[in-house]
Parts: structure tokens; sequence; C-alpha cells
């Protein structure tokens, strides 16, 4: 039996695969143990590092609760900005004119090529005083926000720009074959089915959105979750312990990203699979005033 994309695996292939995968598992247990063991001997297993977690609620009252909320509103708002403004940056790269083409282009390729990190820089100094009255405590907010759109929006742009190339060029012949404009093809046709495409692509930089909000917190001031370190490990003496639950949520907070995102992937792929039904020239015109006009022009 075989797929698109390889062939399945026969009875010796599939007795390698149990091999391979057995022999992986033992390596990751070997080298878990060694990690244990070595933590054991510094002394960071001791209870007294790890129960703070457990029977001090101001561990997460005071520091990681309030360092996960700012977070989570500098991703999101990173967010909220840089997904929009990107599905402009793409389609503009798509656009039939040469010149915002070439604007768009110059934009995206410009941000996309500059790290994050100076990105953030350029905003803290560009929110001083004498630039824009923003005050000093929220001004590292403002500066990993600003950072994370410029860039963002730009991978964001490709990201867009490859999934509308990615569908077959009958899509598009067929929209001007009823008459719709170039904008009514990229609304109605083109964007809602690329979206399936690329939505992969777009949580993977929504969860590094996430992520990067820690490089504010190291070099910025921007007290987020990472940051909380710090304080945690000056007051109870336990670094890795902490940074061991600061990664855990991490983990458990993209994990819940990707879920919703994967669940969102699935109803839109069942939703565009449809019920074979063809739209009269009624519900198409309907749906995009004006196509049977231009058609009939």
């Amino acid at each position: 039996m075989t797929s698109v994309l390889y062939d399945s695996p026969g009875p010796k292939a599939k007795a390698r695969n149990w091999i391979y995968s057995g022999i992986f598992v033992v390596l990751f247990g070997l080298v878990l143990w060694w990690a244990l063991s070595l933590m054991g001997e510094k002394g960071q297993l001791d209870a007294d590092k790890w129960s703070p977690f457990v029977t001090d609620s101001r561990v997460w009252t005071t520091y990681l609760i309030p360092g996960l909320m700012e977070t989570l509103k500098a991703g999101a708002l990173a967010m909220a900005i840089a997904l929009p403004l990107g599905a402009v940056l793409g389609i503009g790269r798509l656009s039939d004119h040469a010149w915002v083409r070439a604007a768009v282009g110059a934009w995206v390729e410009f941000f996309r090529a500059i790290p994050v990190l100076m990105l953030m820089l350029f905003g803290n100094a560009l929110m001083a005083p004498r630039f824009l009255d923003v005050p000093s405590d929220t001004r590292p907010f403002w500066a990993v926000v600003t950072g994370l759109v410029l860039y963002n929006s730009a991978v964001i742009a490709e990201i867009v720009r490859a999934g509308v190339l990615s569908l077959p060029r009958g899509q598009t012949d067929a929209a001007k074959a009823i008459g719709m404009r170039k904008g009514q093809t990229m609304t109605y046709v083109l964007i809602p089915q690329a979206v399936t495409a690329m939505l992969p692509a777009l949580v993977s930089q929504l969860v590094v959105i996430l992520k990067d909000t820690a490089i504010g917190g190291a070099l910025l001031g921007f007290a987020e979750l990472l940051s909380t370190n710090r304080q945690i490990a000056a007051n109870y003496s336990n670094t890795i312990a902490t940074l061991v639950v600061i990664a855990l949520i991490y983990i458990v907070v993209n994990f819940a990203l990707t879920t919703f995102a994967s669940q969102l992937e699935g109803r839109l792929r069942k939703s565009q699979k449809g019920t074979g039904a063809v739209l009269g020239a009624e519900e198409i015109d309907d749906a995009v005033p004006g196509a049977n006009t231009a058609a009939g022009a």
C-alpha cells in the first residue's frame, strides 16, 4: 500500500522503526537519568527548592501569575496588530501595480532582515520622552510590542503571500471567468482557501511572538514571565527549579494555543469540503455584488 508522499513500510521497515524507536527511548532515558543525577549531586532536587511552588502562594500571586499576564498581554496585542498588518502587506506583495509591490517588498525585506532585539531597542529609544510621551514604566512594554509587530508582520506577510501562491492557478481563472475583480477574487476565493494552508505556519509564528516577549524582559526590564526568575531565585535560592516551572508554564500556554489552532484548522478543512452544491447565478450575485454584471459585459 502506498500514499502520495511515501511508500508504506513493509515488515522489515516496521521492525527497523521499532528498533530505532527503542534505541532513542533508551538514550533519552540515560540522558534524563544523567541530568537528574547531576542535579541531585548539586542539591537541586531537595524538597526545599521545589516546595515553595506548592506551599507558598506568594510565588504565584506575586511573581508568576503577574509575569504571565504581562507576557500574554504583550503577545496578544502584538498578534492582534501583526496579523492584519501582515495580511495587508502579503496581499500588497501580490498587487498588479509594480510600485505597490516594490514599496511593500522593500518594507517586508527590511524588517524581516533585522533581528527582533534591535527592533525592540529601536522602539525603546523611539519612545524616549523627547520623541513620544510614553511613561517610563510602560516604555518597555510598548518597545516589546513595537519590535514584535515590525518583525512578525513582515514574516506573516511572506506566509500570506506563499499561501496564496500555493493555490492552483485555476482558482483565479475561474473567478475571472465569472467576472470577479482582483479584490473580489482575493477576498472571496483565494484568501479563504489559503487560510487553511497558512494556519500551521501562522500558529508557529504566533508561538514565536509569545516566546520572544522574554527578550524584552532580559534586556529592557519588561516584567514578563521569564524575568520573574530573578526575583523568585533571589528570595528562595532555587534558580533551576524556577526555570523548570517557568518552562512548564510556557509549554502549557503554547500547547493550548496550538491545540486551539489545530481544532480551528480541522473545522476550516471540514467546512471547505462543502456539500458539493453549485452556486447559481443569483447566489453568485448575492455573494459577490457586480460579478454577473461584469461577466455579462
